[in-house]
């Protein structure tokens, strides 16, 4: 069974930046970063970042020692900014604990801050050869379906057995590393999960497949329960000021926590004591001295943690308060803003640059406590 996945990967293995060619030597740090983005995140996604990443920073050396603002602008967009960071924390643990080199062995990167037993497994495996399972959802498909399990895939007793059969597997592989990639590329291109259908006149294991014999192909493993999301409404501030915008640090807690995005306070946090920035879109507007607050439309985005309903409002300043940045609309692209926000952003210059809006900013101010038809108005207590 070992030999037909790894001539079959030998044939069939797609081409991603991160690999070289057929028998050339892998790059650990390239496989490091790999390791890293691919965290719960689909290959396609990744593709585009890597080779960004790998221009900015062609070694471990180069990231150790990269601003952490340059780090979290390349991988804005890719999501789990936790990662980022840990990844960064790993590289500077590299040169300073292992000589620049990533080390080879399980207990050793198990060390490093974000590396857990699969990715350590994959790098130890693919990389250095040795015989170590990596295991994750794609390989824990194929090795259920070919040996018949149906079994509860969020069940620990599940993920131990794969572990188990995963270990058993890699000590009998001849080249251990071709062994799990192949695994893992079975899982991600042909083992397919529902609702595609597995195509399994293309496996190199379908001899072996006790779910194939069976005709369970489509029904092992059992489809994972949907984690319910959290919905978030969040009003966002952008304020502009000679072609740019107006960028604070998300605070720790926070959905993008260390990227810079616009002021922004979710609905309904407001907690006593609280400042007026955390209390409602008017309080957030004079928190950051800006005017001329209006709204100007929604948008939704879907994270790994939550729906987050955007709510958009534009307004203007002409001071510089305390903790703010002012990025120009056209450098976006070289701080760490998220996608989520690019697109907030997008949607309030596009607002700002409608005909009425014009309009709106180059009309004199109106007295406080004045309306268009000259009736005062009374705030709300």
């Amino acid at each position: 069974m070992t030999a037909a996945l790894t001539a079959w990967f030998a044939r069939a293995r797609r081409d991603l930046p991160w690999r070289p060619p057929p028998g050339a030597p892998r790059d650990p740090y390239h496989a490091l970063v790999s390791e890293f983005m691919l965290q719960q995140t689909q290959v396609s996604r990744v593709v585009g970042y890597f080779s960004r990443f790998i221009e900015a920073f062609p070694s471990v050396r180069h990231l150790a020692d990269a601003p952490e603002d340059r780090l979290m602008a390349l991988w804005a967009g890719l999501g789990y900014y936790r990662r980022a960071r840990n990844l960064h924390a790993s590289a500077k643990a590299v040169v300073e604990r292992f000589g620049g080199q990533v080390p080879s062995e399980i207990e050793a990167l198990t060390t490093l801050p974000g590396v857990g037993r699969y990715t350590a497994g994959a790098i130890a495996s693919i990389v250095f050869g040795r015989p170590q399972p990596a295991a994750d959802g794609n390989v824990q498909r194929v090795l259920v379906r070919v040996e018949g399990r149906d079994l509860d895939p969020s069940a620990k007793s599940t993920a131990g057995w794969t572990w188990d059969r995963a270990s058993e597997l890699v000590r009998a592989a001849a080249d251990p590393g071709s062994w799990t990639e192949g695994l893992m590329e079975l899982g991600a291109t042909v083992c397919l999960p529902p609702p595609q259908r597995p195509r399994c006149a293309e496996c190199p294991l379908a001899a072996h497949c006790v779910a194939r014999a069976k005709g369970l192909e489509g029904r092992i493993p059992r489809p994972k329960a949907k984690a319910k999301l959290r919905t978030v409404e969040a009003h966002t501030l952008v304020v502009q000021r000679r072609g740019a915008v107006m960028l604070v640090p998300v605070r720790a807690g926070g959905l993008w926590a260390g990227l810079l995005a616009p002021p922004t306070v979710e609905a309904g946090t407001a907690k006593p004591g609280d400042d007026a920035r955390h209390a409602s879109p008017e309080g957030l507007a004079r928190a950051w001295r800006a005017v001329g607050l209006q709204p100007v439309g929604e948008l939704r985005r879907v994270t790994s943690a939550a729906v987050v309903r955007f709510v958009v409002y534009t307004a203007e300043s002409a001071r510089n308060p305390r903790g703010a940045r002012w990025v120009k609309i056209d450098e976006l692209g070289e701080h760490a803003v998220s996608s989520a926000h690019r697109a907030v952003i997008a949607l309030a210059l596009k607002a700002s640059r409608s005909p009425r809006e014009r309009a709106r900013r180059s009309a004199p101010p109106r007295k406080a406590g004045s309306t268009p038809g000259g009736r005062g108005t009374r705030r709300r207590a």
